[in-house]
Formats: structure tokens, sequence, C-alpha cells
């Protein structure tokens, strides 16, 4: 797992190491971090730093000082480097005396850079660029490299309220912050480079965490040689409807494809999902599927009475549960279904924004504070859908699952992004953990399926195997 860090966390332990190492060792360290990165990105351009123009948008404080301790690396490297400074009186000393030192010009523009560095703001600015800085940002026509963060970017919930940086790449240090992994921030900031400047030691523990494949590798349910179908988990599916038989197939077929277990099905498309996977033990209703270890409930279920029923028959069944979709929707406006459940008994809630406002209110710009405070108030994990997922637990822990594309945007992803969770939650899998699990491989489903092009949902739920396959065959070697 790799570790979020919220800006203050980053300070403070910037703060504790300075009283051991001068702070201008720390910047020059940083600096070098983005020089190299910068170096990288115009040999993939051009194939040389040879004859090639880096123009740095410098403001004041730490961030401008990077900027030009990196514009003095380059121009040692033979890189022609044009510095603007946003805030003349108040650029960073150091870094503007070696900067010129090492032949750096100073200049108004950054017109013909092959690469621009954003050292516009840093970690302690809130709110979005100046209109002097929007200007210069809104010139550029080259790629760009974003010390620490895109400048216009919120630091701690990634949100975006006016004009910004979008950057090619953003170069950090010591670790990601939320804004490099939720909201519109973690799009702005392209891809993002950590680098280590010896901090990593005086960190607190994470605000959240980033699931790796590694992680999934180890979680993911493998039967073994003394496995039955019993032993692996069975898991129960309570959706679909006469209008929405389709929820039902996705959902179904997620959780007979992501683990060996057994999958019993219970609602009104029993005819539909039995022709299309006859492994599954359809019947009617909940009360005749028999023992399961975990239920998903919600996929097309309708919000009518009917619906009701079903839902208030999953949560008093004892097991976990996985509520989506409708299910959602019904706990929101009928708060006597809370009673159904014993709060011990793990539930999981998969909304979308939408869904979430109207079981918790408006979600707001802080993604993570909010999936947080939810998880709390209804004692579940609650997996907020999104670009990026956020997934809390009632303990406080957070993951965030950040996605290689938009594919999963599409009708039907979210009945299968249930079946997987469900049938982690039936192998017995911590539910905070299986939602995070889940949440990765179906985005990487996504992806494989897609390859470069739309893809409908049911291509997602066919591709899981091959997701799966592809996880553990890259941990394993």
């Amino acid at each position: 797992m790799r570790g979020v860090w919220t800006a203050d966390q980053v300070r403070a332990a910037e703060q504790r190491v300075f009283t051991r190492v001068p702070e201008s060792r720390l910047m020059r360290i940083a600096a070098y971090a983005v020089a190299n990165e910068v170096l990288a990105l115009l040999s993939d351009l051009t194939g040389g730093t040879s004859g090639r123009r880096v123009g740095l948008l410098v403001g004041a404080g730490n961030n401008g000082g990077d900027a030009l301790w990196a514009g003095a690396f380059l121009c040692r490297r033979g890189v022609s480097v044009t510095a603007v400074l946003l805030s003349p009186e108040r650029a960073h000393v150091a870094g503007l005396a070696a900067f010129r030192r090492a032949g750096g010009r100073i200049g108004d523009s950054v017109a013909g850079a092959d690469v621009v560095v954003d050292g516009i703001v840093g970690l302690s600015a809130k709110g979005s660029l100046r209109p002097n800085a929007a200007a210069l940002v809104d010139s550029v026509r080259a790629p760009i490299v974003a010390v620490d963060l895109p400048s216009g970017v919120d630091p701690d919930t990634g949100a975006i309220d006016g004009p910004h940086v979008e950057a090619d790449v953003t170069v950090t240090f010591g670790g990601r912050k939320p804004c490099h992994v939720v909201g519109p921030g973690a799009v702005a900031s392209g891809r993002v480079r950590v680098v280590d400047i010896g901090i990593a030691d005086d960190l607190d523990d994470p605000l959240a965490v980033l699931l790796e494949s590694e992680d999934i590798a180890d979680a993911w349910p493998i039967p073994g040689p003394t496995d039955d179908k019993y032993t692996q988990g069975v898991t129960g599916i309570a959706a679909g409807s006469a209008t929405y038989p389709g929820a039902a197939v996705l959902s179904t077929g997620a959780a007979v494809l992501a683990t060996s277990g057994m999958v019993r099905y219970a609602g009104t498309a029993a005819d539909v999902v039995r022709t299309r996977w006859p492994e599954v033990v359809a019947t009617g209703n909940v009360g005749d599927a028999g023992r399961v270890q975990a239920w998903v409930v919600g996929p097309g279920l309708g919000t009518g009475k009917a619906g009701r029923e079903v839902l208030a028959d999953v949560l008093a069944a004892g097991v976990p549960v996985c509520a989506d979709a409708d299910a959602i929707t019904l706990l929101a406006g009928d708060p006597t279904l809370w009673d159904a459940r014993d709060p011990e008994t793990p539930l999981v809630l998969t909304p979308h924004d939408r869904e979430f406002a109207r079981l918790a209110g408006d979600v707001g710009p802080d993604r993570i504070a909010a999936a947080r405070r939810a998880a709390a108030r209804f004692h579940a994990v609650v997996l907020l859908k999104g670009h990026s997922t956020v997934v809390a637990a009632p303990d406080g822990r957070v993951l965030v699952n950040q996605s290689r594309s938009s594919w999963p945007a599409t009708a039907g992803s979210g009945d299968v992004l249930s079946g997987l969770i469900g049938a982690l939650l039936a192998a017995g899998e911590d539910p905070w953990l299986a939602a995070g699990c889940a949440a990765y491989v179906h985005e990487l489903a996504a992806d494989l399926a897609a390859d470069g092009a739309p893809a409908p949902a049911s291509h997602l739920q066919a591709a899981i195997p091959d997701a799966i396959r592809h996880i553990r065959s890259a941990y394993i070697h």
C-alpha cells in the first residue's frame, strides 16, 4: 500500500527533519528530481537536450525556490532556461542566486519553451490562480512539470474553483497528497512521481492509502487443496426485476467470475439468470435461496413495496451485505429499514454522488472527508464512486482507487462492481479491503475490456478473470 498525506502532515514532517538537516539540502534534493524529470521529458519529446528551452513560472517561497534550483541544474546540463518571476521581491533568495550563477535568464514570457516548470504556488496555497499567473499559464503550449502540485488545485481535497495548471507530470516530495489522488486535482496532476527527500520516517500515519497489485494478489481468494464450493463462500444476489433483468445477470455473473465458490440468486429474474449462468442456484425469493455467507442487494431491484421487502429480508439475514443502487435509495427514503439490520453486521454501501446526496447530503469538495463521515454515521463501509473511488471504513480507514481511464462509466458497470464485492464478502474478506480490491479489479477489467475503445458492462464482466490473472501473474513474477 502507498500512503497519502495531508499538506499539514508533510509540513510537520519537514519541520522535524529540519532540526537535523539544513532546509537547503532538502530543497536541492527536490529540485534535482524536478530537473531530472524535465530532462527525461525533453529526451522523450525531442531526443536530447541540446538547444532546448525550458521556462520556469516562479512564485514566492519554497515552491518557487525549488523551480529556480531546478533551473540552475538544467542550465548546467546545457539547457537554455528562462524564469518568469511572478513576485520578484519575494523570490527565493538562494534559489534565484544559484539560478543566475548557472546562467539562467529572467524574462516575462515562457513562449517557445519545450517544457515549462510550474513553481507558482506550493502546499500552503489555497484557491485558484491570480489573473497574472492565470494569463501566463494560459499562454503555455508546452508540456508542464508541476513542482509538488499543480498550482490552483487545493492540496487537501483536489478541488478546483477557477484557473489552474493542468500538468503532464507532477513531481511531489515525501508522499502523495490528496490532490494527487482525488477530485479534479487527480486529473490535473497528470502522472505523479513521488521523490523521497528523507522525510518518510518522520511522517505520521497516512490519511489514506492506495492499493497496489501486490495487495490485491495477497487478498484475493484462491482455492486451496482442501477447499470446496462451500468453504470458499456462498454469495447471495437479490437483484433485478421484470423491468431490469440485466442488472441481475451482470451482478450475478460478476460474483460467479470473481471466485471459485458458489452463487445463489433470489428474484424475479431467476429464469434469465439461470439461462445465462447455469452454475447458479436460482430461486424466486430470498426465503427460498438457502444459506449464504453474504448478500448483494439493490441493482435493478426497484424501489416499490416488493423491493423494500427484499431489502428488509436481506438486512435481517445476519450476514455481510453489499447494498447498491435501489437499495441505497430505499435506505435513504425510509429510515425504518435500518432497524432490520444488526449494526454489528458488516454493511458496504456503494453510492455514486447523487445517491450519496440522498443518503448523507452533498459530497462537497472533500470526497475523503464526506466518505468518512458517512461511514461513521451508518457504521458501514462506504464506497463513494467516482473517477477516483474512495472507500471509507467506520473506524476511519480510507483507501483510494484511482482509475486509469473513464471506461467504467457505462450502464451496468455498478452492477458488476456489487457482484465482485459480494463475492469477496462471502469469502470472508475484511469489508473495507473487499470493497477496495473489488474496485481495483473492476477498473482493471474495464480497461482490459475496452482496449482503447468503448465497451459495455457485459464485456467488463467477461474481463474479470483476465484482470485477476493479470494481477496474480504480475505479482508472481
